[in-house]
Formats: C-alpha cells, structure tokens, sequence
C-alpha cells in the first residue's frame, strides 16, 4: 500500500467533532486500546493531521511528527496503527512476534487456518518500517539499535530478558511486534501483495482454545526472516548481571571509547540516536548487553544531558522533536584525556576511520578547470604562430598564444611598454563584431586588458575530473543548486540538482544524506531528461552546501543556494 511514493491530494488539521470521532472509532475497533493508551498515540494537546492520497487512504497522523493511524478503504473500516504507534502501545493488537518487520492484516480466522493445515496465503502485507509511510514522519525515527536500512535485528535488551526465560528462540529477532487483525479480512482489501507462508495463521481474540492458539503459535515460529547472529551468539557467551552503577560505569567507558575512536568533530553535529547506535553501543565489550534503561539515567536524553553538564560534551534539545543533539566535544576535558582508549577497539576503529578517510579523499579529487576552443575569430592569431586551432586551452595558454603573435610582430609600443598597437589581424580578433556601428575602432590597447580580451572572443568549455573519471563539456560549468521550500502540512524539504556536472552519484550521496542528517531521502528524474535530482526532509540547506565543500571539494562559488521558506 505505501510501496512508492505518492503526494497527499491534500492535507488538514482534523476539527475538534472528528477528533472525537477517530478516537472512537479506535476504541471499537482494537479491544485492548485504553484511553492511556489512545491519549499517548494521539495527545489531547498536539493537533492532529489527516492527509487523503489518491487511492482513498486516509492518514491520520501529529502535526510536525510521525502518522499513528491509516485508513485502508477511507470509510473508517479498516483502521490501522502505523509501526510508530506499534512501537509505543506494542499491545495495541493481537499479534504475532515474527522475524521480519512488516505490519501485516490474517486473510483467514485461526479455525479455518488449522483446518487449513497452517498452508496457503495467511498474511496481508500493508504497511512496514521503512516504506513511504513511514518515511512520510519529519522525525523518522526507530525504538532501538535493531534497526538498520537493510534488514532488523532485535534490541539486544530484549534479547537478554529472553534469555533469562530461556525463550529466546520464541522470541522476535526483528526487535518488533508485528500487528496483524484478529478479524477475518477475506480478500475484500486492497493490499500491496499476498505473501504465500506455509505455516502461518492468525490467532483470534475470543473464542480460540490454548491448544489452538498453542499450535499455531508453534507454527508461527518457522517464519523466519532474520536469523539474528547476535542472539544465537549470545546463547554461548555468559551474560554478566550488571548492577544499576555498573551499567552507569560501561555507559561513560563506551562514550569515552566511542569519542575516541569513531566520534569525529566533522561528524557533528549528531543525533544523538546516531551517536548511540553507530558508536556507543560498538563500543560495549563482547557479551555485554548494554540498556540506558538499566542505567540510573533511564532515558538517552537525560544521560547526553549529565554528560553535557559536567563539561565533557555540548548538546542541544529540540523539545519539540524530542531529541538530543550532540553539538560539540570537548577533547581537553579531563575524563577525556585521562581516558585510554582499548587497542583492540583502537584497531578495528583505525581500519575503519582509514577506510573513511580514503572514501572522503576519493570524493575530493575533484578537478574543474575552464578551457577555451579557438573561433574563426582567433584562428588567424593561432595560424601566424602555428598553433593548433582544433586544441583546447587554458586561460593562460591562450594568453600565451596572444602575446606571442604580439611578439613575433612587434606590436608593442615603443614609447611605452604597457601598450599594445593593434594591427589589422590583431584589431579584428579582438573587435570584430563587437564594436558598434559607426564607432571607431581602438588602435591601441592596454596590455593588462588584452589576455581577458582574447579569451573572451574564444568558445568556453570545461573540463571536470574526479578521480579517474573526466568529462568535457560545452559552456561554462553550471552550478549546483540547493533549494529549500515548504510543501503540504508546513514541511521543509530541500532539493539538489546538477549533481552530473561535478560527477557526483545521485544514489550515493542520497545513502549519505540519510545517515548524516538522520532523515529520509529520495531520488526523482528531471523534467526533459535534465538528470536527476535528490530531494532530503527537512531544511538543511547551509549543512548540505557544508557538506558537499568538505566531502566532495566542490567550491562555493560553485554552489547555488535558495531558500524560498524566508518568502
């Protein structure tokens, strides 16, 4: 359902009766949806968006945050919980803990499943982290460090209480609760795809007896996705049970290894997701399962925030997306510069950071250097000292050329060295065509004006090479534009084009974009076959023109910037 992208025909704040109305509807429709619970996914206080798309799915969703609820058929019958509103009220449904991370709908009841045999097509797909829904949030975000672009692992916390009730292997190694309805959905739905499962059916809410729901959960075990290496690993390594000071100890000791090894000050400023699922946590040692919620601190933000106060880091709050954002180290501080670092980790780190390093210093072998092809208005200058009129020339090669025809005739001024008598050739290369009708032309010329002059009157091209890729190209090199500009629901977004010129791969940089900026990217053609442009959420129009400076060596004069959000 939410496959590929698709613009909302229109978006709206939801009126205070159908606010009321939504909340009711939910109410109905999932039995375990309390009003705690309802009031979390939808706040009293926080307006709340409905967005119609063309196929008639109605998305209901916070202003300036995630979608908590979609509409299937848009007539209020087949209501859903995104993954976002799955991942704060897990037990929102009746569900299955599957090895994958779709949120799917049971095309048949439990009885008819097992008189089934458990075989036939038993799940629905309709809606999965990172497809275009979920990508549709201004925060896009994920409950913990199990989720990665290509596939999830489960949250190694979860993983470690499984393995105290030795039920690991029953247990989800996707790290997510797969929602799937209780109701007989039969094939009157529109979905993107029915999967064929073996094994595999719902549970119903009433009516189910323990042997049923038993057998079917048994079955329900064989569809495996994932295999999660680190929880098969896990039942070898001894778990160690750690005391609320001890966790708060292995927090500060894999900060300090992870600002050590893999934190650099080009990297910031990081979410502080980011800085949690990319350092932090690498950085525990083998066997440890680390969770700030067994810390003193409880929550990220509230221990980025003591870290900040004593001095070793600076981070900021965006109270209205609810992130930390670590702005700044400070490398002098004392627990930083008392801390040494493990070798082992330094190692692996270093490998790491070279190979960094050498991807960074690949995309800044960029070359660009504007070169000129002589006219039918020069060649006589390039004939009468035998030059090649079919090469191309650099600027001071073509200055060159001038002063040596200047040379071999003569031509300067006797009475003063600064001057340049203009012979009838040379008078015509660099007049012809341009002086107005019934004006004179010079007879002289300054010899600073002459080498801008001539290359002036010759074709301009340029050359762009990076690496070992070059390019030449007509013209003079055209920039690349950033444009920032709001779209439905008051969103930022900022575009990038003309990324071919500077022999930048638009999908490349995109994957880049989304790690550093910690947001969905997409990709789109241009009108006329114009190449390609790369569209980031939200307004980061100074740190991607940063970015491509330091990253890929693209000069500032080279890059146009256009912010329509301040209009």
């Amino acid at each position: 359902m939410f496959k590929k992208a698709v613009e909302p025909k229109s978006q709206q704040r939801l009126s205070g009766a159908d606010r009321k109305k939504l909340k009711r509807a939910i109410r109905d429709r999932f039995r375990n949806a309390s009003d705690p619970h309802i009031d979390l996914l939808l706040p009293p206080k926080v307006e709340i968006t409905v967005s119609k798309y063309p196929n008639r799915v109605l998305v209901y969703g916070l202003e300036g945050d995630c979608p908590m609820f979609y509409d299937g058929d848009g007539r209020g019958s087949e209501i859903f919980p995104t993954v976002y509103a799955l991942w704060k009220v897990p037990d929102l449904l009746p569900a299955f803990t599957l090895k994958g991370g779709e949120v799917g709908t049971t095309t048949m009841s439990s009885t008819e499943a097992l008189k089934a045999g458990l075989r036939g097509k038993a799940l629905r797909i309709s809606h999965y982290y990172l497809d275009t829904l979920w990508e549709s949030a201004e925060n896009c975000h994920v409950p913990n460090a199990g989720f990665l672009e290509d596939v999830v692992f489960e949250d190694p916390a979860f993983c470690s209480a499984s393995q105290a009730s030795d039920s690991c292997q029953d247990d989800s190694s996707a790290g997510q609760t797969n929602a799937i309805s209780n109701e007989h959905i039969g094939d009157s739905s529109s979905a993107d795809g029915t999967p064929s499962i073996p094994y595999s059916a719902s549970v119903e809410d009433t009516g189910a007896t323990d042997e049923v729901s038993e057998q079917i959960t048994t079955a329900m075990v064989d569809l495996q996705v994932v295999e999660d290496a680190a929880c098969i690993e896990s039942n070898v390594d001894d778990q160690h049970l750690l005391s609320v000071e001890d966790v708060d100890a292995l927090l500060d000791k894999c900060l300090l290894q992870a600002l050590h090894t893999t934190v650099k000050d080009k990297d910031l400023p990081m979410p502080g997701s980011i800085l949690w699922s990319s350092h932090v946590l690498p950085c525990r040692p083998s066997g440890i399962t680390l969770d700030i919620k067994k810390s003193s601190y409880k929550k990220l933000a509230k221990w980025l925030q003591s870290k900040s106060a004593s001095g070793l880091i600076s981070v900021k709050e965006d109270k209205h997306k609810k992130e930390v954002t670590l702005s700044s180290v400070n490398r002098n501080h004392l627990d930083y510069t008392s801390f040494k670092p493990e070798k082992k980790k330094v190692e692996k780190n270093e490998q790491s950071t070279k190979n960094n390093a050498n991807e960074g210093q690949l995309h800044k072998l960029l070359d660009v250097v504007e070169i000129y092809k002589p006219t039918t208005h020069v060649n006589p200058i390039f004939a009468a000292i035998g030059a090649d009129t079919g090469k191309l020339y650099s600027a001071p090669e073509a200055s060159q050329i001038v002063f040596g025809y200047i040379e071999k005739e003569k031509l300067v001024k006797q009475t003063d060295k600064s001057i340049v008598v203009l012979d009838a050739t040379l008078c015509d290369a660099l007049f012809k065509g341009a002086i107005k009708k019934g004006s004179m032309y010079p007879t002289e010329i300054h010899k600073k004006d002459i080498g801008q002059t001539f290359i002036n009157r010759m074709q301009a091209h340029h050359v762009v090479t990076r690496g070992s890729d070059s390019i030449v190209r007509k013209g003079g090199l055209k920039p690349l534009q950033i444009v920032t500009e709001r779209r439905q629901g008051n969103k930022k977004v900022t575009k990038l084009s003309g990324l071919e010129s500077f022999l930048i791969d638009a999908e490349i940089l995109a994957s880049e974009l989304q790690k550093k900026f910690a947001c969905s990217t997409t990709i789109s053609e241009l009108p006329g076959k114009k190449g390609l442009e790369v569209l980031v959420q939200g307004g980061v129009i100074d740190d991607l023109a940063r970015y491509l400076v330091e990253q890929y060596g693209v000069q500032k004069r080279f890059i146009e910037v256009l912010d329509k959000t301040k209009r």
